[in-house]
C-alpha cells in the first residue's frame, strides 16, 4: 500500500459538478419564473378563446416546448382548429370542457378539473365550455415552442357527436 495521497474523486463526471467559473451563467440561463400576470397574449388566436403565452422561444428560449393558459368563456366554444404537427396537452383548471374532434367533429368527450386531455398532431377539434355559468380555464403545453394553430372554416360539424369514452383493460366504458 502506498503513502501518497488516495484519490476520492468520482471516475465520471456529473452534471452538477459545474465549475465555478461557470455559476454566474445560471442567474440568466437558469431557472425562470413566468408570473400568472406577465402572461403574453401575443401568441396565435382561435375565435371564442383566449389564449396566452407564458413559455415559449421568445420569452424564456424554449427549444421544444409551448406553455400557456386559455379561457372561454360560459356556454362558450370556439372555432375548429388544429395545431398542425404538434402534440397538445391541455390540462383542466377550471370548469367544464367538452372537446368535439375528427373530420366533422363527430367524436365528443368531457374533463373536469385535475383531468388531462392529449390532443394528437392534425386532429380537427373544438373546445366547448360546458358550464353556462363557470369560465373555462386550462394550462396548455404543446410539444414544440411556436405557437401553431391552423384555423378551419371549412368543416362542417355533425348535429350529434358519439360520446368515446376511454376504455381499454384498466378502464371500463361506464
Amino acid at each position: 500500500m502506498s503513502d501518497e495521497p488516495q484519490d476520492h474523486a468520482h471516475p465520471h463526471d456529473h452534471a452538477h459538478d459545474v465549475p465555478p467559473h461557470d455559476v454566474p451563467r445560471w442567474k440568466h440561463d437558469g431557472v425562470r419564473v413566468i408570473t400568472g400576470d406577465k402572461l403574453d397574449p401575443n401568441t396565435a388566436q382561435t375565435p371564442g378563446m383566449f389564449r396566452q403565452a407564458a413559455i415559449n422561444h421568445a420569452r424564456v428560449g424554449a427549444q421544444k416546448i409551448w406553455a400557456g393558459t386559455v379561457a372561454i368563456e360560459p356556454d362558450a366554444k370556439t372555432g375548429v382548429h388544429h395545431h398542425g404537427a404538434l402534440e397538445s396537452v391541455i390540462y383542466v383548471v377550471r370548469g367544464r370542457a367538452r372537446m368535439r374532434w375528427g373530420e366533422r367533429l363527430e367524436f365528443v368527450a368531457e374533463a373536469g378539473p385535475g383531468d388531462f386531455i392529449y390532443v394528437p398532431p392534425y386532429v380537427p377539434h373544438q373546445e366547448i365550455n360546458a358550464s353556462p355559468d363557470e369560465a373555462l380555464e386550462c394550462v396548455l403545453v404543446r410539444s414544440d415552442n411556436e405557437a401553431v394553430v391552423v384555423n378551419l372554416t371549412e368543416i362542417e360539424p355533425v348535429e350529434r357527436p358519439e360520446a368515446v369514452y376511454w376504455v381499454d383493460p384498466i378502464h371500463k366504458h361506464p
